[in-house]
């Protein structure tokens, strides 16, 4: 097993991290000014045609076609780049490379129909405009997608959409232009041949943001929204896929995202290892460097230990997903999604302890990696379904072997 990345990778990721380290560091106060004003990011633009003119740009989608702009890159060879990026909060995004996006252009390319390709899909490649996925709802538990409540009634050549979404990322932006939405179509049919997915224009009447939900007190730029939709009428050719196929659907495209954050997130982790470093070795308690601690040393070495084995198991489902499919590779995709938010909670909370009360205040990103390891066990499926899920499959595994595992116990007979 070669755990190098090929030369191809090594270019690029000295591409991407020059590029950030020039263009995105500067700007990081910048970006957290405006953004926390709720004013669109001024420079976004620029940066975005900047990496789109030196071919760093879509690189997250295998499967591009010749005349659609992007690096083609397998999941394995996109991990290390994603890592790079996950580092900074919005540097993602520079290289169209930022969820729900993402996750959405992947159902657009293996979904829409070519008329809905031109519409959608082309200018979303380009990075014309953002999206949102509108899935998870507030009054049932959407771990279980099946769970869903609105409604997508048709009438002639019309869907008719009523029902409540909240956590909507993207929907606060001012060019988020389209909503793909999960709702039911038939709620008489097989409980996972019910839902379907509609293409949603953001303009279209009926739709309400009611408000920009905070997370941990944290109001994001591109918002994570509760919305209503209200007799939201749309024509019947926006439906994606066919009816009845939206939980395949959702399914598809969970799969790469949840892979994709865990990518960014071990970005995310590895800063705040660096930033422990950094501040052990600089500030001094008791006449001792804080690194020269036991527990600060410890902390450290727990760190490294845990990331390394984080991504190690990144790279496997990665390698996984371009040789076997997400389907053969659900169990590593659900280990890692269940793993890397845990290691990124804990060192990010080490990292904290070690800056002090810096490590909570807006001086450092340490907080926000902190918060955004926290709201990703519940992102793409809550810990605790995903590690059901693994249970499932491991007790199912274990089948054939039962019995010569069953062997090797030495009781002694009963008399």
């Amino acid at each position: 097993m070669d755990f190098g990345y090929s030369p191809k990778v090594e270019e690029l990721r000295t591409r991407v991290g020059n590029f950030i380290e020039e263009h995105v560091v500067p700007r990081l106060g910048q970006y957290r000014q405006e953004a926390v004003a709720g004013q669109p990011v001024e420079f976004m633009t620029d940066l975005r045609a900047l990496a789109k003119e030196e071919g760093l740009w879509n690189m997250f989608l295998p499967h591009l076609k010749d005349d659609e702009p992007g690096t083609r890159l397998s999941n394995l060879e996109y991990a290390p780049l994603a890592e790079i990026m996950g580092r900074y909060h919005f540097a993602s995004e520079v290289f169209n490379c930022n969820a729900p996006d993402t996750g959405n252009m992947e159902l657009l390319h293996m979904f829409a129909t070519p008329e809905q390709r031109k519409q959608w899909l082309e200018p979303m490649l380009n990075g014309e405009f953002h999206s949102a996925f509108a899935m998870t709802e507030p009054d049932v538990a959407s771990s279980d997608a099946t769970n869903i409540q609105t409604l997508i009634q048709r009438e002639g050549n019309e869907y008719v959409i009523n029902g409540r979404k909240w956590f909507i990322s993207n929907a606060a932006r001012h060019n988020c232009e389209l909503f793909i939405l999960m709702g039911k179509t038939d709620t008489a049919a097989e409980s996972h041949k019910q839902q379907s997915m509609v293409l949603i224009p953001a303009n279209t009447p009926g739709i309400d943001i009611e408000r920009n939900i905070p997370v941990m007190n944290h109001v994001s730029y591109e918002g994570h929204c509760e919305i209503v939709f209200r007799n939201v009428r749309i024509p019947v050719s926006n439906l994606l896929g066919e009816e009845g196929s939206g939980f395949a659907l959702s399914q598809a495209r969970l799969g790469p995202g949840r892979i994709h954050h865990c990518m960014r997130s071990i970005g995310a982790t590895e800063l705040a290892l660096d930033l422990m470093i950094a501040r052990s070795k600089e500030r001094k308690t008791f006449g001792k460097f804080l690194h020269q601690h036991g527990a600060v040393s410890d902390w450290i070495a727990r760190s490294r230990m845990e990331i390394d084995q984080a991504r190690l198991m990144v790279l496997k489902a990665a390698w996984m997903i371009d040789n076997v499919g997400v389907k053969a590779a659900r169990k590593e995709i659900s280990m890692i999604k269940a793993i890397v938010p845990k290691v990124m909670g804990d060192v990010s909370d080490r990292a904290m302890q070690t800056f002090g009360a810096m490590g909570i205040s807006p001086d450092t990103p340490l907080a926000d990696i902190w918060t955004g390891a926290r709201a990703l066990r519940y992102a793409d499926g809550p810990d605790e379904v995903h590690l059901r899920s693994i249970a499932r499959m491991e007790l199912k595994a274990s089948e054939g072997r039962l019995q010569s595992v069953l062997n090797v116990l030495s009781i002694p007979e009963r008399r």
